[in-house]
């Protein structure tokens, strides 16, 4: 059996889905494309599939909370910038014979973010996507199960998520710790 030659999956995928592809970000020899959220499973499906990519590991999911979606004039118009909404889903999978990395990236809105689940590719995808519905509050249309992972299911929102009040406890020093001790409960004997 021979093994057809590795092709670059940049132009397979652009030529693929033409408008689909909205942004391609190369840094640090990983490479990033960004495509239309509906058209995520036809595009993972394509790199596991076609003959010279054969992207057939999804070894991860992760998901990134862009809020404020304001960054100053410091980040304006710089290329790697591109953030059409606030939130974002990335899906870094592995091609085990060729041995190479990609991630496919895709923005879902602050207004109600979904985006169409990736299990109908790779089975794998089912808690990964679950743990990010549960942390950040981004649904997967079409996943099987879509009930809380790590949080119970009274709570209210999402921890992950930039906007999520933090509760915090101050760190005892040796500066401090006589004023902390003042506030804590010590239960009384």
């Amino acid at each position: 059996m021979e093994i057809p030659a590795a092709i670059d999956p940049v132009p397979a995928v652009r030529e693929a889905f033409g408008d689909g592809v909205l942004h391609v970000k190369q840094f640090r020899d990983e490479t990033t494309i960004v495509v239309a959220a509906e058209r995520l499973p036809e595009v993972l499906d394509f790199l596991r599939v076609s003959s010279g990519l054969v992207y057939n590991m999804l070894s991860d999911i992760s998901a990134v909370d862009y809020y404020p979606a304001d960054f100053g004039d410091e980040f304006a118009g710089a290329e790697s910038d591109f953030r059409p909404e606030r939130f974002a889903v990335s899906y870094h999978i592995l091609s085990m014979l060729y041995n190479r990395r990609l991630r496919i990236k895709a923005f879902a809105p602050e207004e109600d973010p979904r985006l169409p689940t990736a299990t109908v590719v790779w089975p794998a995808a089912d808690w990964l996507e679950r743990e990010i519905a549960d942390m950040m509050g981004i649904a997967f249309e079409g996943h099987h199960d879509q009930r809380r992972l790590l949080m119970p299911d009274d709570w209210h929102g999402h921890p992950h998520r930039r906007d999520y009040p933090l509760g915090k406890e101050t760190v005892a020093f040796s500066f401090n710790v006589d004023e902390i001790h003042q506030h804590k409960p010590f239960a009384s004997e």
